[in-house]
């Protein structure tokens, strides 16, 4: 027991210090004021049709959090390319295994201007096993919809925050 409170004193001694320089560095996280979380608010997404399209614009409006009664500064323009590959064929030529390739290009534009201010490329993957049952096959596969569009998605946001992060910064 005396050792754990000689630990803990020996901690607080080395951590204190250690949060008082980061603090006194001007480190700012990403999200908070007035960094990117602001300029998320006014980003308008246009998600291409299909289920990963509308789950991704779905997923982005919620994490800009939208201002809904104001007029959008960017558009953000979303295109996908999906591949579905067979992996593991069986001596049936079925295969035991897919693996879904999602690759999100997108575009940030000043709708003031038209003028593209931000564009980036994201990948993503994931494998599933295939189910000898129909509804579980299809199942399956908008499971991995649903976690290619959220992955992807999530990439796509951090990547615009950090861009305007650093236009906040300038």
């Amino acid at each position: 027991m005396r050792h754990a409170r000689s630990f803990v004193r020996l901690a607080a001694a080395v951590a204190l210090p250690a949060l008082l320089a980061l603090g006194g560095c001007g480190f700012t996280p990403m999200y908070a004021a007035p960094g990117a979380s602001a300029g998320l608010q006014h980003i308008e997404v246009v998600a291409p049709k299909g289920r990963i399209g509308y789950l991704m614009g779905e997923s982005l409006d919620d994490d800009f959090g939208r201002a809904k009664g104001e007029a959008p500064l960017y558009r953000l323009e979303i295109v996908l390319t999906e591949v579905r590959q067979p992996h593991g064929l069986n001596a049936n030529d079925v295969a035991q295994r897919y693996e879904f390739d999602l690759k999100v290009a997108y575009t940030l534009t000043e709708i003031a201007t038209g003028k593209a201010v931000h564009a980036g490329t994201i990948f993503s993957n994931v494998s599933y096993d295939s189910a000898a049952q129909p509804y579980a096959g299809i199942a399956a596969a908008e499971d991995v919809q649903d976690r290619l569009a959220s992955d992807a998605a999530q990439k796509v946001e951090v990547q615009v925050a950090a861009w305007l992060a650093g236009q906040h910064a300038s």
